[in-house]
């Protein structure tokens, strides 16, 4: 757990866990030890995601509540050769294109003050089934992403919607499948995204955004202002749109908001084209068992957690070495992913919890006790030429208060709070409407 807790400049595979050169010191017995660890050991990892999520929801400040979200994502990260489970030719999300790899749906709650990952489940190429995509026990991310949905239900998790990019957005089954299993959503849609409609009227969102009568600031046509507030204190000027057009509109089952910072570009890195079953505000009394609602400032504050939450999950699952096993089994790989969420989760529970003046006592502790084997002998391992460079830095380092005492690893729970120090500070606090004067 320390080895992944420490800084990304150093490697999370099995021999930089145990202190050792790569190739040769794979060999060594405490790297042999780690992979019988993961590959042979007969420790459960779902009982160790239980009881990691159990502490989670237990604790008052990491508890889960009904204000966050749940976010469905994939993580796809690039893997060289074909035996190892799960790996092939397919749209790699860190590469940004199709290549050998190998991808995760995962799930993740999230709210303005921690963000938990609470599932995951590798998605199986098509190649690997007998009968490809038409055999029974093939599974597309997106059922996969729905099942994910159901067991977090199931386990009682609260939450106020699932929020999901426009991959899952664009799927009518999916979003019949929460709507089945009751559950709101707000998911994003593709600018492009249309219906029917007479060739003389606007039949795609962005369509219907560009003739929503934007001139100015002071002459914004049907687009509110809204100002998203974050944790370091920053504020954004954000215009939002409730699109009344084909099959969306307040007063229908699904409704559809555009939220951007420039209503006449509608700029891609900072326009959002949503989609959502929350109702909207009505003076009418709700109809039993329906969903709370949610004003247009509540739908784009739901899906600014999911930007946050997927941002913030990816950058501390990188930094953790999610990918970075040297393992081929699917219980090996599960294990690896499993021990990174429990280093995620108490990257979050030492961040809340851990004085200044505790932080301080275990460093100490820290510094007076020895790792086991973290030197490497000179008659079993040569140097290695990255260990002959010359000085270098870092801007994400973390450097040591003192000499350390004896042959040790690093400390790391320095480095769990420096991880989130950054992720915190860009988090959204609150988005509320701006009064029309002061647009």
């Amino acid at each position: 757990m320390e080895g992944l807790l420490l800084p990304s400049e150093r490697h999370k595979t099995l021999t930089g866990l145990v202190n050792t050169e790569p190739i040769v010191g794979a060999h060594l017995p405490r790297a042999q030890k780690l992979q019988w660890f993961l590959s042979e050991s007969d420790w459960d990892e779902r009982k160790v995601q239980a009881e990691r999520l159990r502490l989670l929801r237990q604790d008052e400040i990491t508890a889960p509540n009904a204000h966050g979200v749940l976010v469905i994502d994939e993580t796809g990260d690039r893997q060289d050769g074909h035996k190892t489970a799960h790996v092939g030719r397919q749209y790699v999300g860190n590469v940004g294109k199709i290549d050998n790899g190998v991808v995760s749906v995962t799930s993740l709650w999230a709210d303005e003050r921690v963000s938990s990952p609470v599932d995951f489940e590798p998605y199986t190429p098509e190649s690997y089934f007998a009968k490809g995509r038409n055999d029974p026990a093939f599974r597309t991310k997106l059922k996969i992403a729905l099942q994910l949905v159901q067991q977090a239900v199931e386990q009682g998790w609260p939450f106020r919607a699932v929020v999901a990019d426009n991959f899952y957005g664009e799927d009518r089954g999916l979003k019949q499948g929460l709507q089945k299993l009751s559950v709101p959503y707000v998911m994003a849609l593709k600018p492009s995204h249309g219906w029917y409609h007479p060739e003389d009227v606007a039949g795609t969102l962005q369509d219907v955004a560009h003739e929503a009568g934007w001139q100015s600031a002071k002459r914004p046509g049907k687009w509110r202002a809204m100002t998203r507030t974050f944790r370091d204190g920053s504020t954004q000027q954000w215009w939002a749109l409730e699109i009344v057009a084909g099959p969306y509109g307040p007063d229908k089952t699904q409704r559809a908001v555009v939220a951007t910072t420039d209503p006449e570009t509608l700029p891609d890195a900072s326009t959002w084209y949503l989609v959502t079953n929350l109702p909207a505000p009505t003076e009418r009394p709700a109809p039993p068992h329906s969903f709370a609602q949610a004003s247009v400032e509540e739908v784009i504050r739901l899906y600014g957690l999911r930007m946050w939450g997927e941002q913030s999950d990816k950058q501390v699952k990188h930094a953790l070495g999610w990918s970075q096993y040297q393992v081929r089994s699917d219980q090996a790989i599960r294990r690896h992913w499993q021990l990174v969420c429990c280093a995620f989760s108490f990257c979050w529970y030492h961040s809340s919890h851990t004085s200044s003046h505790a932080r301080e006592e275990a460093l100490k502790r820290s510094e007076l006790q020895a790792f086991p084997q973290t030197s490497v002998p000179e008659d079993a391992v040569g140097t290695g030429k990255k260990n002959q460079r010359g000085t270098s830095s870092s801007t994400t380092a973390v450097l040591a208060s003192g000499t350390a005492s004896s042959t040790r690893m690093a400390g790391a729970l320095d480095h769990a709070a420096a991880l989130l120090e950054r992720l915190v500070a860009t988090a959204p606090a609150t988005c509320v409407a701006t009064p029309a004067h002061m647009a």
